[in-house]
């Protein structure tokens, strides 16, 4: 019987010998490529040219190795620190996220992982200081900043200077970007609420899809050192009831404050008129009130306080005919037989009111407004939180606007926001959305004010120094119209400053207002050169 361990002996023989002649030719290979040349392993470059043995490539070594050690000990040391700081950050959070932090507040960054217990105390301190949740107490009027207000296709801004315009386009890619990613940020609150999102009695609201094309209008404004608030509203087509989402951008992520429903169907406007005279001015306003407020809007008060007995026949007379002619009861007729004090008037009317509170629009005899306007005012002010002073479009005087025609354009023509055509009165406070509590709690107007101006300031004065939010913002639905002011040798030094100053703003633009100074030098111009002309002709 043949032996077969034999053969197999052989093969482990002969591959034991392979592997070892193949590590011999490993090491001998080591030894050309780690052995130096002659001429540099013993002789290092240098003026002496001195020769270096075995010790020095050993104290070399271990001069190495010993900053190996070293750097990995430091290592050691900041990774040790990093793990204490992260520790210390860790129970901070933890501390925060115990504590009772403002609803409703999260970052809308692509990065959802919670920011550091500190970061986010920031963040919510800056949303304080915003008047985002309550007013500010600021020492004048000139202490507030104004909100702008845009569509999504129009901004609509108060600092123009001599180039920019009341009306615009959001040229500036920067800006065109900021105000889509605004809007794109609230529609996605809209259409994935939260489960704390909801209307401000705690009522869970329906869940509804919404497009850009149901974006209504805009609010916002920057504060240096703050950052940058907006309020945005929504509404289904003939709908009622709005979506009203509020957003903050404290110089860093884009953060949502809060997401509620707004009903405004049911939300009783008190228009209240302080008049006296002026009754074919009135006749213009009543038919604008009938086409706004009564064909349209259906959900409106009319309260006016006529003061003395001239015209007050014709006054009772129009209003009675519109009460006929389209079956609205809805209105207040009160005789004062007194000396015309606008503030007067407006404390009359709100005290009148005796069906608890209301929403009150103090408005004049001269002011034209929107369907879309009377929803702004009931979107911007809200019982013992905020009140709403909307900026007027106050078009300026047609005879000079409209020089060049035969005629100016009806009335519905010229409200357009054009820079030849009018400016925003920012200077004046007399228009305001506030709810009737607000007004009494606040203590009026300071009815010692007589005649033209004053009182408007005193009240928006007191607002702001008061723990309620003002909203300031330019509106695109309301509109000044243009009439010959008198200001009277009664009025007091600081009264008849601002009557004239009003009445210096009102005419024309500055553009307008250089023409007429310089109208001389340019006829006489064009004189010149059509005797020139004439002159070539002839010859």
């Amino acid at each position: 019987m043949p032996r077969r361990g034999l053969p197999l002996q052989g093969r482990v023989r002969w591959l034991f010998l392979g592997l070892f002649l193949l590590l011999v030719l490993l090491l001998f290979a080591y030894l050309l490529e780690c052995t130096p040349p002659a001429d540099v392993s013993l002789v290092l470059p240098g003026i002496t040219g001195e020769t270096y043995g075995k010790e020095y490539y050993q104290a070399m070594l271990q001069e190495q190795e010993e900053r190996h050690l070293n750097r990995a000990a430091s290592l050691k040391r900041q990774i040790a620190q990093l793990k204490q700081e992260l520790q210390e950050m860790t129970e901070k959070l933890k501390l925060l996220q115990d504590k009772k932090e403002l609803p409703g507040v999260q970052g809308l960054a692509e990065n959802k992982d919670q920011e550091p217990g500190d970061l986010l105390e920031y963040l919510h301190s800056q949303i304080d200081k915003a008047e985002v949740n309550t007013g500010a107490r600021l020492p004048s009027e000139y202490a507030l900043v104004p909100f702008e207000s845009f569509t999504s296709s129009k901004v609509y801004q108060l600092e123009m200077g001599l180039t920019r315009h009341p009306e615009e386009k959001p040229v500036r890619k920067d800006r065109r970007d900021e105000l889509v990613e605004v809007i794109e940020a609230a529609l996605d609150i809209i259409n994935n609420p939260d489960e704390e999102d909801g209307v401000e009695d705690d009522v869970p609201m329906q869940r509804q899809t919404y497009t850009e094309a149901h974006f209504t209008e805009g609010l916002y404004r920057t504060e240096r050192d703050k950052g940058s608030l907006y309020e945005l509203f929504f509404a289904k087509e003939d709908s009622s009831s709005f979506r009203h989402v509020t957003l903050f951008r404290p110089f860093g992520p884009l953060m949502k404050v809060r997401s509620t429903s707004v009903e405004t169907s049911g939300m009783i406007i008190n228009i209240i008129v302080p008049l006296a005279g002026r009754v074919e001015t009135f006749s213009q306003f009543l038919h604008n009130f009938r086409e706004v407020c009564i064909q349209q809007d259906r959900q409106v008060h009319l309260t006016v306080v006529y003061f003395g007995q001239d015209r007050l026949q014709e006054v009772k007379s129009s209003l009675e005919r519109m009460s006929r002619e389209e079956s609205f009861s809805n209105y207040t007729l009160i005789p004062v037989d007194e000396e015309f004090s606008r503030g007067r008037g407006l404390d009359i009317g709100a005290h009148a009111w005796k069906k608890g509170d209301v929403l009150m629009f103090f408005c004049d005899v001269d002011i034209r407004f929107t369907p879309e306007f009377l929803n702004t005012c009931r979107l911007n002010a809200s019982p013992n939180k905020k009140v709403f002073y909307p900026v007027v479009f106050s078009l300026y005087n047609p005879a000079i606007v409209y020089g060049n025609l035969e005629l100016a354009p009806p009335i519905e023509l010229q409200l357009i926001h054009k820079k030849d055509a009018g400016f925003w009165r920012d200077f004046g406070f007399g228009m305001t959305c506030q709810y009737r509590s607000d007004f009494l709690n606040i203590g009026g107007f300071d009815l010692e004010v007589k005649g033209w101006g004053g009182e408007d300031v005193h009240l928006y004065r007191k607002y702001l120094r008061s723990d309620l939010i003002v909203m300031r913002t330019p509106v695109s639905g309301l509109f000044h119209l243009w009439h010959e002011k008198q200001c009277a040798d009664e009025l007091t030094p600081e009264q008849y400053r601002m009557c004239i100053q009003s009445k210096a703003m009102n005419e024309a633009s500055h553009s307008h207002l250089g023409m007429l100074v310089f109208r001389e030098e340019i006829e006489a111009h064009l004189r010149k050169q059509a005797f020139k002309t004439q002159g070539k002709t002839e010859d």
